[in-house]
This record gives C-alpha cells, structure tokens and sequence, in this order.
C-alpha cells in the first residue's frame, strides 16, 4: 500500500494520532502532515503526528500510548 492510500484509509477510519519512527522518520511525517492538508479546504481532514528519531519502536508505542483526551485510545503498530 503506498503512503497516500494508508493516510486516506487512516483518515476514513478516524485515526487520531500517527507516530513515525526510523530512519527519514521527519521527512515521512512531513509527507503525511501535507497528504492529510490538502488543498486545505476540508477542515476535518486533521490527524497528530509526530515523528521520534533515535527512538525506538517500543519508545514510540509508549509515547503513543500516553496520550490523552482525543488523543487516547487503541494503538496499532503498522510497519512499512
């Protein structure tokens, strides 16, 4: 699957936060950041990243783990 038919998937199944971890892990959440913009028009199109260089995964799970409010909830590992 590439990345812009994961980040629509992710969008209609309502996920609230994707965490990125590994190498070129900035530049892919800035992909993301700007697949799920737009054209900025559609103001529902909104989805947390963050990416974690030199972290782990298990780091990354934890951080994702830790959120809250909106945020909180399931967390999926998907590996690219």
């Amino acid at each position: 699957m590439e990345l812009d038919s994961m980040v629509e998937q992710f969008l209609a199944d309502g996920v609230a936060f994707v965490g990125v971890v590994g190498e070129d892990c900035s530049r892919v959440e800035d992909i993301i950041d700007e697949l799920i913009v737009g054209d900025g028009t559609d103001d529902n199109r909104y989805i947390l990243t963050s990416s974690h260089a030199g972290e782990t995964i298990d780091d990354a799970l934890e951080f994702a783990r830790s959120l809250s409010n909106e945020y909180a909830g399931e967390v999926q590992l998907v590996e690219l």
